[in-house]
């Protein structure tokens, strides 16, 4: 109880909204000319993708990949940070980039976030942090509705105008990402067949995590979590990979489960950053082990579990966890 108790703590010290700043991260990549922007209409207006093509051309093998927590609205932080989107590529996978959703976990909100019921718009935004708290703009003027915006708006779209196969892809992400990587996966298997969860948070139902990721939430742009879910209630539940587990064994999706022990690696310099990286890792961690466990205790065998010795909450690791999972994911799409 001691330890989980020091991992929810350094969650709060750091907040789990530094997951996408990270630190030291490899092979950064920023606007990649070869990807296109690709707008889609839903419930929450125009939303953007980036999408990059199978090299060979192929419109069959499709991957998703999802942001974390402080995800902007200009690109999506797998192509800002890394070339994995170029790798995946190259493995002959269309690739598309969700782009936005700060704060989201890719979820259908229960309202516009708000705090103490003062509407959004009332204060001025400043860029992300609490100071937002009262700003408009994405998923305060209006509901965040990203899981029916990703498997409906957008599935459908890129099935009518590229061609893209809708059923048997992949999706993937960090953090916040990992965990949505999982609940859209045991909702709609039908359209994924494998998901791949990197530093995820996967058991929030768990002692001290949802005023963990309120505290993320406010840190990072400003989000109410009450405003997402109410506490303890189905809709909570039902993001919750440790409850939901059953229905990621029943479906047979290949799963691909990876957390690093939070000891930084050779090219994570002495840094405050690191020192939240090597927080926040923590308790990914300790959540990641959690939900290994439930998955154990029902049998389940769809999971591969990748444990590296050295890495923190940060991009040069999730670069590195994505190459070693590229094989797995080729394998279990299309």
């Amino acid at each position: 109880m001691r330890k989980w108790a020091l991992a929810v703590t350094l969650a709060v010290v750091a907040p789990l909204g530094v997951s996408v700043a990270g630190t030291g991260a490899t092979a950064s990549a920023g606007f990649n000319p070869a990807a296109f922007d690709f707008w889609v209409d839903s419930g929450m207006g125009p939303i953007k993708s980036r999408v990059l093509r199978a090299a060979d051309g192929n419109t069959n093998r499709v991957v998703y990949v999802l942001d974390g927590m402080r995800a902007p609205e200009t690109l999506n932080g797998w192509e800002i940070e890394t070339n994995i989107p170029e790798l995946l590529a190259s493995w002959n996978i269309n690739v598309v980039m969700p782009v936005g959703g700060m704060s989201s976990f890719y979820a259908d909100w229960n309202a516009p976030s708000e705090i103490l019921g003062i509407p959004a718009g009332s204060g001025s935004s400043s860029g992300s942090g609490a100071m937002n708290i009262l700003a408009g703009g994405p998923g305060k003027s209006y509901r965040y509705q990203w899981e029916t915006f990703l498997t409906d708006n957008l599935r459908w779209a890129l099935r009518d105008r590229l061609g893209f196969n809708p059923n048997r892809n992949g999706i993937f992400g960090l953090s916040m990402g990992g965990s949505a990587a999982l609940t859209l996966a045991a909702y709609h298997p039908d359209q994924f067949s494998f998901a791949g969860s990197y530093s995820g948070y996967l058991n929030i139902s768990a002692p001290g995590m949802r005023e963990a990721i309120r505290v993320a939430m406010l840190d990072a742009g400003g989000y109410n979590v009450d405003s997402m879910a109410p506490p303890w209630g189905p809709q909570w539940l039902r993001m919750d990979p440790f409850v939901f587990a059953p229905n990621l064994i029943r479906n047979g999706t290949r799963l691909w489960i990876a957390a690093a022990s939070g000891l930084p690696a050779a090219t994570d310099p002495p840094s405050f950053n690191t020192l939240n990286g090597m927080g926040l890792e923590a308790l990914a961690l300790a959540n990641t082990r959690a939900f290994q466990v439930r998955m154990a205790t029902l049998g389940g065998g769809n999971a591969v579990y990748s444990f590296p010795a050295y890495g923190i909450h940060a991009w040069n690791n999730w670069a590195e966890e994505a190459s070693r999972m590229l094989p797995d994911l080729s394998a279990n799409i299309g």
